[in-house]
């Protein structure tokens, strides 16, 4: 996986094309290893995005061939890996938006559903290709997809493991819009440049309150909200942003 830092911007591609941008286990500890590394005070957003022709294709099937030999064994090894891209993506309080430049299956349908943001090139594939290999969706694809996408929605996309195009994607909010091949760059470019304008650890609080209430009762959530509230109105964000309402100009968010 290439890491290359941009003006602020973390830019993770998945870099073996003549794979399909196939995930190991050693690409997924780099992957949630480089977000983890990520911060509001250095960082306004991460991109991530595949190399060729593909976004991902999932698992590496060769790189994953060896069967563990317990239950116990397969836990850790999935927990270890694709179980840590979860965490890291659900935690980060820099956004995280998936720039999908071609197919994403398996691991890397689940990525783009942990995903912030998702912009699709209009020819993109989704297939959430597990059931075929006698596997659950992993990589967060039971917990995600379900609230992205609906219940009777993921467990069709799980128990058939069929392909859909760009636009259905769409339409089920997997990403939030498709664009020609040749506009993505410029559409993603669009979006990094709108987060970057924005307070960045007030973003991350947004996430926060979102992620962690999805659970939650009415007055649990509302309780938490008001917290993570109190934490943004005594920060310099907000008082950049008043200031700026009351002056009649753009706030200028460091």
């Amino acid at each position: 996986m290439k890491t290359h830092h941009d003006d602020g911007v973390v830019r993770l591609t998945f870099d073996r094309p003549d794979a399909r941008n196939a995930l190991t286990t050693e690409t997924a500890s780099d992957l949630a290893d480089a977000i983890d590394a990520a911060t509001p005070e250095e960082n306004d957003a991460i991109v991530i995005t595949g190399a060729g022709d593909a976004f991902s294709a999932g698992g590496d099937l060769e790189a994953l061939a060896e069967i563990p030999d317990s239950s116990q064994a397969a836990y850790e090894q999935v927990t270890e890996t694709f179980g840590r891209v979860v965490e890291a993506m659900l935690a980060s309080p820099v956004p995280i938006v998936a720039k999908v430049n071609g197919d994403a299956i398996g691991a890397g349908l689940s990525i783009v559903a942990l995903a912030d943001i998702a912009v699709a090139a209009a020819d993109a594939r989704f297939s959430c290709a597990f059931v075929r290999l006698g596997l659950l969706p992993d990589t967060g694809g039971t917990v995600m997809l379900p609230h992205i996408i609906g219940l009777r929605a993921a467990k069709r996309l799980a128990f058939t493991g069929e392909f859909i195009d760009a636009d259905r994607a769409a339409d089920l909010e997997l990403v939030n819009e498709t664009v020609p091949a040749d506009e993505l760059d410029d559409q993603v470019a669009a979006i990094v440049a709108q987060l970057a304008a924005g307070p960045t650890a007030t973003i991350g609080l947004m996430k926060q309150a979102m992620h962690e209430n999805l659970g939650r009762s009415w007055n649990d959530g509302l309780d938490y909200e008001n917290l993570l509230q109190a934490q943004a109105r005594t920060s310099a964000a907000h008082e950049e942003g008043v200031t700026a309402f009351l002056e009649g100009r753009d706030p200028a968010f460091e």
